[in-house]
């Protein structure tokens, strides 16, 4: 149940993120006081993302007992979180050198679980 709860949490923290970002770079000015005003406003969602991020890796910590393997996957998950806003935001389709990339994240984590 820790896997799920993980994920979850390290999903929807990882995405809260990288859609503020996003939407920034895509919709405010690239003036100081419009990006300052704007980050103020995020101040409770990054409150919030931060919160998802540290119970999902404290909880996929207590599932798999290697904070390694944790950190990993959840750097995974982000990358793909990525690839998705991109796509979402900026219309921008993943090559196959992406996916060549995630295939070797995913042969990573595989490794990295062995024993």
């Amino acid at each position: 149940m820790y896997y799920l709860y993980s994920a979850g949490l390290l999903f929807g923290g990882l995405s809260i993120i990288n859609l503020v970002f996003s939407y920034q770079a895509k919709h405010i000015q690239h003036l100081f006081w419009p990006t300052l005003q704007f980050q103020l406003f995020m101040l409770p969602l990054f409150l919030i993302a931060n919160m998802c991020i540290g119970y999902g890796i404290r909880y996929g910590f207590k599932a798999t007992d290697q904070l390694g393997y944790t950190l990993i996957f959840s750097k995974c998950l982000e990358i793909l979180i990525s690839l998705g806003v991109a796509y979402l935001f900026l219309k921008e389709i993943p090559t196959w050198k992406n996916w060549v990339g995630i295939g070797i994240i995913a042969l990573g984590i595989f490794l990295v679980k062995q024993k």
